[in-house]
């Protein structure tokens, strides 16, 4: 029990400096995320994926954007590892760009350039581990129904705050897919990619690649969908087109896929909700009862 003691006691202490310094660091704007130059850049040119390529990569973009400290102009592509890959690109969207002072070159696209900006992801997750520690060090003295109540009960709380957004998101996706008539697409391509999955064996995954234009001449070219079957999704196939006027990049060729799967993530969170709060209050719960 000592030896235990011991052990938690360091790694607390390791993780809990390791929060500390991240903390402060942030807060006198020291952080690497907080000196990253964050920009937005433009989609100058596309280019169609080729049917059986890759689709590791994205979908091959020219993008320029602008230093904002210097006023330089830099036209890049996406050749490589470049950040969060391109899953949907037109003529003129704007993709988040960001990379360290001075250093244009080191590149790196966004799909939101405001996560992470304040520098608190390592200092969060070192945080979380000092949690994990007292977790086991107080179910260790006290019994393990103590690991009930501290692991439920905060993501049963977490699950009951998120649950109206993940609704309200839900509802607001499924009328922006339904907001005006759909358009004709066709699959202009099928990708493959091949990997290894845990146990070392070949896997081989699809990747449809739909193009449409919108009803303000917008052409949009796009991954299909994910969570949707693709496995009878041809290379030349016509499919309705039903699309966000704000962000074509959210759109569907299933309208009632996508109301099935608004239902599907809030009920997810429902779940959770009731399976956490059942092991708080059975954790609780055994902790009343006499030894």
């Amino acid at each position: 029990m000592g030896v235990w003691d011991g052990v938690l006691a360091l790694w607390c202490g390791v993780f809990g400096f390791l929060a500390l310094a991240g903390y402060g660091r942030s807060l006198a704007g020291a952080s690497a995320a907080q000196r990253t130059v964050r920009t937005t850049g433009r989609i100058e040119r596309v280019r169609r994926p080729r049917d059986g390529g890759s689709a590791a990569d994205g979908i091959d973009v020219v993008v320029g954007f602008r230093d904002p400290s210097t006023g330089e102009e830099f036209t890049v592509t996406n050749d490589g590892d470049c950040g969060d890959r391109i899953t949907a690109a037109w003529v003129g969207r704007e993709i988040g760009v960001r990379y360290p002072p001075g250093r244009a070159h080191a590149f790196r696209f966004t799909d939101d350039l405001q996560a992470g900006r304040r520098g608190l992801a390592l200092p969060n997750s070192a945080l979380s581990m000092v949690y994990a520690g007292l977790v086991v060090l107080a179910s260790i003295h006290w019994g393990w129904p103590w690991a009930l109540v501290a692991v439920g009960g905060p993501i049963a709380v977490a699950a009951a705050f998120a649950l109206p957004g993940e609704r309200d998101l839900g509802r607001k996706r499924l009328a922006a897919l339904t907001a005006v008539r759909p358009v004709a697409g066709r699959v202009v391509a099928v990708l493959t990619t091949v990997s290894l999955d845990a146990d070392d064996d070949l896997r081989t995954s699809r990747t449809p690649v739909v193009a449409f234009t919108t009803h303000q001449g917008v052409d949009v070219t796009a991954y299909y969908p994910p969570g949707l079957p693709d496995s009878a999704v041809a290379r030349g196939q016509e499919l309705t087109i039903h699309y966000s006027p704000a962000d074509p990049a959210v759109f569907t060729p299933d309208i009632d896929a996508a109301r099935k799967s608004g239902r599907e993530n809030a009920g997810c969170t429902v779940a959770v909700l009731v399976l956490t709060a059942a092991a708080a209050l059975t954790g609780a719960a055994l902790l009343r009862l006499p030894l």
